[in-house]
């Protein structure tokens, strides 16, 4: 590696996200979960559906449609990217790294592919990865940071609590230099192992191997205590927040847009009420896609520029908190990038049909 001081900021050059084709309702989750109905569903989560991957789509594949869209927009081929990062708690085996099929898949020879593991903050923390690498070594140019989960994979129709929320996407960013005052301006990153027991998939690893028993005991699927989650994340976002800001010197109403990890509308909402954040510049968008976990905060950030929110020089502060237990702040300034994004409302084709549109 090549060290020198640099001129440069590091930012976002291009975003890509994906969503597979089969959305489900909260009609379909009401049928399959006892003891709720669609209604209920809206009113307590604010979800309102979530995207289900297809039995031949695993994480890497939503990851590299993802990825090859941001490299498109951002003008650049695959050979070119020096650095792939995943974020993701639903890897497509236990053994390699998830980013390694990401790299074979998209043809990226030249990057060096690793994991983060830092569940739904994994894509700050590949973010923050990515910078640090890419300012420190002047042989790197362009990086990937892509977060994606399949949770549907891990779920449990006999669990109301995770049945309703999780949801399966991509969202990737391709980072590389920008102007000095742009990009990435400060990081905010922590875990607590203490709580590591409080939302996992407890089977399949070391400590319990799978084996008959831990499939018939649902070891394989998404155990969460809710209640325990919910305060945990009501006390990390406003700490989160806070700090971000007063490492910053700024205040609620400097930030232009809020993209955040989305555990639900509802709670996120309620949050960034109670936190004083000026409700307009909040980015929902677990009403559509539920919570993808690692995806959902650059999901969010995506879909902001989409949404023509974010211009040259807008300031965003991106949050998210996770297993672990993680959290994570990040303050960016935008530098324009453009964006291929894929939301709903914005498609209809029930094979998957790409009917996006780029924004710059």
């Amino acid at each position: 590696m090549t060290t020198a001081q640099t001129n440069h900021a590091i930012g976002v050059l291009g975003m890509g996200t994906y969503l597979p084709a089969h959305c489900r309702s909260n009609e379909e989750v009401a049928a399959l979960a006892a003891g709720v109905t669609a209604p209920w569903i809206a009113r307590r989560t604010g979800v309102l559906s979530r995207h289900i991957a297809a039995p031949h789509e695993a994480s890497s594949d939503l990851a590299a449609i993802a990825v090859r869209r941001a490299l498109a927009v951002a003008g650049l081929e695959a050979d070119q990217i020096d650095l792939i990062v995943v974020g993701t708690g639903t890897p497509d085996e236990v053994g390699s790294a998830t980013a390694c099929r990401v790299q074979a898949l998209t043809g990226a020879s030249r990057a060096v592919a690793l994991d983060v593991s830092a569940a739904c903050a994994g894509w700050v923390f590949g973010a923050r990865v990515a910078r640090d690498w890419l300012l420190a070594d002047t042989s790197a140019r362009y990086a990937v940071v892509v977060g994606v989960e399949v949770f549907s994979r891990f779920l449990s129709p006999r669990d109301r609590s995770t049945l309703v929320l999780f949801g399966d996407g991509a969202a990737a960013a391709v980072l590389g230099p920008v102007p000095a005052d742009g990009g990435f301006r400060d990081f905010c990153l922590g875990s607590d192992g203490t709580g590591a027991d409080l939302v996992l998939i407890p089977a399949g690893g070391s400590r319990h191997p799978a084996s008959i028993s831990t499939v018939e005991d649902g070891g394989h699927t998404v155990q969460m205590r809710g209640q325990h989650i919910t305060s945990y994340v009501s006390s990390a976002f406003p700490r989160v927040v806070s700090e971000v800001l007063a490492r910053n010197n700024l205040g609620v109403k400097d930030i232009d847009v809020y993209a955040n990890h989305q555990p639900n509308p509802v709670l996120l909402t309620n949050l960034a009420e109670q936190a004083g954040l000026p409700i307009d510049r909040l980015i929902i968008v677990g009403d559509k896609v539920g919570n993808i976990g690692a995806a959902s905060a650059p999901y969010a950030l995506a879909a902001a520029a989409a949404r023509s929110r974010l211009k040259p020089g807008s300031r965003v502060l991106i949050t998210a908190y996770g297993a672990g237990l993680t959290w994570a702040g990040a303050l960016l300034t935008w530098t324009g990038a453009p964006v291929h994004h894929q939301a709903s409302g914005d498609w209809q084709e029930s094979d998957g049909t790409d009917m996006s549109i780029i924004l710059i």
